[in-house]
């Protein structure tokens, strides 16, 4: 199985502080990869580097063989990589449908000037984002919801939408922020199905930063665990959950992961 994306001695350092050390890993074309670690690990600073949010102090980030180091992030989403985030970041004051079609239209072949002039060209392309984009929203069964305020909509339902967001963007790769934050055991159940869903049907990579071990361990096909920004251990979640190390670094003396 080919690596989609591998990271090699990648570093970052905050002044004196050392967010990420010399991280070496890699992921395969379809997979589910879980990251994890306790509070302060460094799994969103690690994220921010693969999306061009931060620049690394060292090392290198390849994604399908090629590097992206110093690209911006709008040139890595125009590539294939797409993320949600730990906290909800939605135009709340925009509907719906507005932010989905935001990502579906940044990938629309036409220029300011077609849409400045209302072009034919323009006016097609519009028709074929509100069209995606309504497909889209009814098979996350928002579509009912399209012309509502993003801001109004339930916890759980704006969590979808932020998926919905990231997948109109026509990714390869998929990185979720902590997406059951906030959930409720029950909850957090019904998204790991539902991840698993989005897994197959947009043949996606993903890879996943959750505090719900749990869900980590049903959804994931491998485990990577971080601590002070350093890969202590990595491997199937069987593997991980019983290695002394993990279990040292989550709860600090012997114990049972679930």
């Amino acid at each position: 199985m080919s690596a989609l994306l591998e990271t090699c001695n990648l570093t970052r350092q905050f002044g004196g502080l050392r967010a990420i050390g010399d991280l070496s890993l890699s992921v395969n074309r379809r997979e589910i990869l879980g990251v994890i670690g306790p509070n302060g690990a460094g799994k969103t600073t690690f994220f921010n580097l693969l999306t061009g949010i931060y620049p690394p102090s060292s090392g290198d980030i390849l994604f399908k063989g090629n590097s992206i180091v110093g690209l911006l992030p709008s040139q890595i989403a125009r590539l294939g990589v797409a993320r949600t985030f730990q906290n909800i970041r939605l135009f709340r004051r925009l509907s719906v449908l507005e932010n989905t079609r935001i990502a579906y239209d940044s990938q629309l072949p036409y220029s300011p000037v077609d849409a400045l002039l209302r072009t034919p060209r323009a006016r097609v392309r519009e028709r074929e984002s509100i069209d995606a984009s309504m497909e889209l929203l009814e098979l996350f069964e928002l579509g009912s919801m399209a012309n509502e305020c993003a801001g109004d909509l339930s916890y759980g339902s704006q969590r979808r939408l932020e998926i919905v967001r990231a997948l109109a963007l026509k990714p390869t790769l998929l990185l979720l922020d902590e997406p059951a934050a906030g959930m409720n055991p029950y909850e957090a159940m019904q998204l790991t199905d539902f991840l698993r869903w989005v897994h197959g049907k947009f043949s996606l990579t993903i890879v996943l930063i959750e505090h719900h071990m749990q869900m980590v361990m049903d959804l994931c096909d491998r485990i990577e665990v971080l601590e002070f920004g350093v890969r202590i251990a990595g491997g199937k979640p069987d593997e991980v959950k019983a290695n002394p190390r993990v279990v040292e670094a989550y709860l600090g003396t012997e114990g049972e992961l679930p």
